[in-house]
């Protein structure tokens, strides 16, 4: 069940929702488990492109569970390939997420192509970017990090600070890293309570 901190968000809304056929982007500390949070959460297969000299690639088995199953691990020998090779997968109609780690800041024609082949694939790219590296074609981008939390729980906060068809804002979410199930955490010193009812 779903804690929602915001009264005018509705229970069936999801504000951690990747839109279908878009390019998303995610920095921070936290970025690659936001990459597997949203991995769990989509279903069909998941191609997951790196750099080859990258030593901080997905290991299979610390993946939450279902993942490893459907991961494809692609290795890139320069940004060049892992660009091409992110624009493939995207427009793989059978591919339900790519994600991919380039080290250099996105051109915005880089971006712009990246977006017209997810269109093409009515696939979700996530590109794990560093800090200022980002596209302005990118439809949303996410600050991730790690939140200290009571020791039976792991949050993080998944703040999304760009976005072409929405708000912006942050949210704090306990996710135990193995399951599609999680929490938003509301600020500290605010509760979710039900509201007066009317007089």
């Amino acid at each position: 069940m779903q804690i929602l901190r915001d009264r005018h968000l509705k229970e069936n809304d999801d504000p951690l929702h990747l839109l279908n056929g878009r390019v998303h982007e995610a920095e921070g500390r936290g970025r690659a488990g936001f990459a597997l949070f949203q991995a769990v959460r989509l279903p069909g297969p998941i191609i997951w492109i790196i750099l080859a000299h990258d030593s901080d690639r997905p290991m299979p088995g610390a993946l939450p569970r279902g993942v490893a199953e459907r991961l494809h691990l692609i290795e890139a020998r320069s940004e060049t390939d892992l660009l091409w090779a992110v624009e493939e997968s995207l427009r793989a109609r059978p591919v339900g997420l790519v994600i991919a780690t380039p080290e250099k800041p996105i051109s915005l024609t880089a971006g712009r192509r990246l977006q017209l082949a997810a269109e093409a694939g009515g696939t979700i790219g996530l590109l794990l970017i560093r800090e200022g590296g980002g596209s302005n074609a990118a439809e949303t981008r996410w600050k991730c990090e790690p939140l200290s939390g009571p020791a039976d729980s792991t949050r993080h906060r998944w703040i999304l600070n760009k976005n072409k068809k929405g708000t912006i804002g942050f949210h704090d979410v306990s996710w135990d890293g193995a399951t599609a199930a999680f929490h938003l955490v509301p600020p500290a010193g605010e509760r979710c309570q039900p509201e007066e009812p009317p007089r």
